[in-house]
């Protein structure tokens, strides 16, 4: 075997990784389930028709699954359109309906009629109209065009004109054509967008969050994450403005509810919406993730965070109005810690190059492929390596200023306002939704003590180059003293009074002058200027990026044509596929795919904000009265493990069985795992779902709400 032969055969596990083909790896597009997916579908364990999964033609399970809000997926199990999704992904709306005297959150929230539902403005469903292909319409229009971003910006135009002549300005449809495969495909995806949805039903925060923080993430977990909506519709069954008399809506596909239970190795599949993954990234791409933006982020979202918990441990009032903000900010900051753990701890950096070195063997036996690909990985290697520092000071940026510092983003969003040419019922309309929504949640205090923070530890870790303006003033006229520069900016500027700022947003005359002096429009404009440079600096290498992933995902289609190969994540709908069991974390533990409710009296803590439940549960769990939703041991199983392909999007997704019935609805991943979104690892990955009849139960004898029982399709 020769040394090119050698270096292929020594990566071919690793390319294995990349291409779809290990375990069952992959989040498939629907539309292009094929005959080998199809098979080993089956061959899992699959026992209805492809059909009745997916049909472009006649109603199907997907027909039921729908996007829920901005970024979670949801499945329909009635005929009156009721939705199941994660109680995560209702936290917002839960939190935007919730006060002091009615704390939703804390205490849950039952619907006993139609009647009781609680509209949520601004919530919306989507459902899925229709997939069209249109590569064949747009590749072609791109040949010749050499410079990547004319390239890009060529397929967008003409992707937004399809779009727009599908959805001509009609806000109940969603149109978007997206690229597929690394800019090597676009699909057409349309949307019915339903705009009238209303809370149903919501357990406690002791159980809907049970675990906190210190679970998320985390194997063991007893935590009831879902919530219930209605969709509603108009007289003609369409999508409709909120109104009185709206109807609840009647979808084309109804999901059957299993309350069977499942056993280790049965078939499971989820239907969702993954927001995204990077599974064919580069080392380089994949060094700068961990040390630039993983690490950046970890690092200043922890220091908010531990402001932002004391004073919502401090006040009800506060936790309502963070809880949600907190919980987003949270989220994605174990995720971080996680993902960087996992990288390392499964190596990927060294996996990545041993796929780039069979990559460059294989380009390097045909005078062809060099001429196409020969400078790709040179193209990856140079432009992640030149964009490694903007990178990082543009998350420290972005991080610090406009995801930490709340009145650097209000600033920015009064000043988005084109206060000229609109309209006093324009502006009117923004001070009641936009304005009025940002401060129902937002502390100025808070943000007082978070902001001296922010422009310290910037200060420590972004380049004197890149530093804001602001910095100058703050050395100058503050000694560099950040509390003092905080509290004299949150003492003089307009920003902290709603009324302040309706009525400078009313004042044309005078509204530019103010914008320029207030202290808060200052620090935001000047942040901003600071993230622009840097991002105008980091565009610079990001052609080169664009095009080496571009063509290393056309030459891997190339180099394995026997493969199939699945597109990252774009949130559009995709299955995946697998098998319910557990995992071994590390030498000589196991984990069993399922917990009980034998774990809420192991964990629960009356003296813990995460771990508290309340005595009526307890009293219910100990009663150990679980009727239909017990298992032949007569427990209650509460959450279970698959080994499903999931990401951030698929929060909500529903869990089938093998007959396409529900059987849990998908939460969280795996902490041994958290690499995922890069690399998948079939002996760790793993989707942890709660267990519908948990669902089911938590309703029936805690909701006491038999009338959403007897709307499901139940198969017992």
């Amino acid at each position: 075997m020769n040394r090119t032969n050698k270096i292929m055969a020594a990566a071919a596990a690793c390319m294995l990784l990349a291409t779809g083909a290990r375990a069952d790896e992959g989040m498939w597009v629907l539309k292009e389930l094929n005959k080998q997916n199809i098979a080993r579908m089956q061959e899992l364990g699959l026992n209805v028709p492809i059909e009745t999964i997916y049909s472009e033609t006649n109603p199907c399970v997907a027909n039921a699954v729908v996007i829920f809000g901005g970024g979670c997926s949801g499945i329909t199990v009635s005929d009156e359109g009721l939705i199941f999704t994660n109680h995560h992904c209702g936290y917002g709306s839960i939190q935007k309906l919730s006060s002091v005297e009615h704390d939703y959150l804390k205490n849950g929230f039952v619907s006993q009629s139609t009647k009781d539902e609680l509209p949520v403005e601004g919530l919306k469903v989507q459902y899925l109209r229709e997939t069209v292909d249109l590569t064949d319409r747009i590749m072609p229009q791109l040949e010749g065009i050499t410079d990547e971003f004319d390239r890009i910006s060529t397929a967008d135009s003409i992707a937004r004109a399809i779009a727009d002549s599908v959805s001509k300005g009609d806000k109940f449809t969603n149109a978007e054509v997206l690229p597929f495969y690394n800019r090597n495909k676009y699909f057409l995806v349309v949307y019915d967008v339903f705009r009238d949805v209303r809370l149903v039903f919501a357990p406690p925060t002791s159980l809907g969050k049970f675990g906190g923080d210190t679970d998320n993430w985390m194997w063991t977990r007893h935590t009831c994450d879902f919530s219930v909506f209605r969709v509603y519709a108009g007289a003609d069954n369409k999508p409709a403005e909120y109104s009185a008399d709206n109807k609840p809506y009647h979808p084309r596909y109804v999901a059957e509810v299993s309350l069977q239970g499942y056993g280790e190795k049965d078939y499971a599949m989820t239907i969702g919406f993954p927001g995204s993954t990077d599974r064919y990234l580069s080392s380089w791409g994949v060094n700068q993730r961990i040390e630039n933006s993983n690490k950046p982020r970890i690092e200043v979202r922890g220091l908010k965070q531990d402001i932002w918990r004391k004073a919502m441990q401090a006040s009800d009032a506060v936790r309502i109005k963070y809880a949600s903000k907190y919980a987003g900010s949270s989220n994605y900051w174990k995720n971080s810690i996680g993902m960087n753990r996992g990288l390392a701890n499964l190596d990927v950096i060294a996996r990545k190059r041993a796929e780039e070195a069979a990559f460059a063997a294989w380009v390097a036996q045909s005078p062809e492929r060099q001429a196409r690909y020969g400078d790709v990985l040179k193209l990856l290697e140079k432009g992640y390596t030149q964009s490694d520092q903007y990178t990082n000071t543009a998350t420290y940026l972005m991080e610090a200023f406009i995801n930490g510092t709340e009145i650097v983003r209000l600033a920015r969003m009064i000043n988005s306002v084109d206060v000229e040419k609109s309209t006093p019922e324009e502006i009117d309309d923004w001070i009641n939704g936009s304005l009025h929504d940002f401060y129902k949640d937002y502390e100025p205090e808070l943000d007082r003590q978070v902001l001296p923070v922010m422009l310290r530890v910037v200060k420590e870790r972004v380049p004197a180059e890149f530093l804001p303006d602001i910095y100058k003033t703050i050395d100058k006229k503050y000694k560099g003293d950040y509390e003092r520069y905080a509290n004299d900016l949150f003492k003089r500027t307009l920003f902290t009074s709603p009324e302040k700022v309706a009525a400078l947003l009313k004042d044309k005359k005078h509204y530019k002058t103010v914008m320029k002096k207030d202290p808060a429009a200052e620090l935001s404009h000047s942040t901003i200027l600071s993230l622009m440079s840097v991002r105008q600096l980091l565009s610079t290498s990001l052609e080169d990026v664009e095009r080496g992933e571009r063509l290393y995902f056309e030459g891997l289609q190339k180099m394995h044509p026997e493969r199939t190969f699945y597109s990252d994540a774009n949130f559009t709908m995709r299955a995946s596929y697998g098998s319910i069991g557990g995992y071994q974390p590390r030498d000589a533990v196991w984990y069993n795919y399922f917990t009980t409710q034998r774990g809420i009296l192991e964990k629960q803590d009356p003296t813990s904000s995460e771990f508290y439940v309340q005595p009526e549960i307890l009293s219910l769990v100990r009663n150990r009265d679980f009727g239909s939703y017990a298992n032949p041991q007569g427990d209650l199983q509460l959450c279970f493990l698959s080994n499903n392909d999931i990401t951030g999007g698929n929060s909500g997704s529903p869990v089938f069985d093998r007959n396409a019935r529900v059987i849990g609805l998908a939460f969280d991943g795996n902490w041994e795992a958290m690499s995922g979104d890069i690399a998948f690892e079939p002996d760790l990955q793993r989707t942890i779902s709660v267990d519908i009849r948990y669902v089911l139960w938590v309703i029936d004898r805690w909701g006491k709400c038999p009338r959403l029982i007897q709307e499901l399709k139940l198969v017992k």
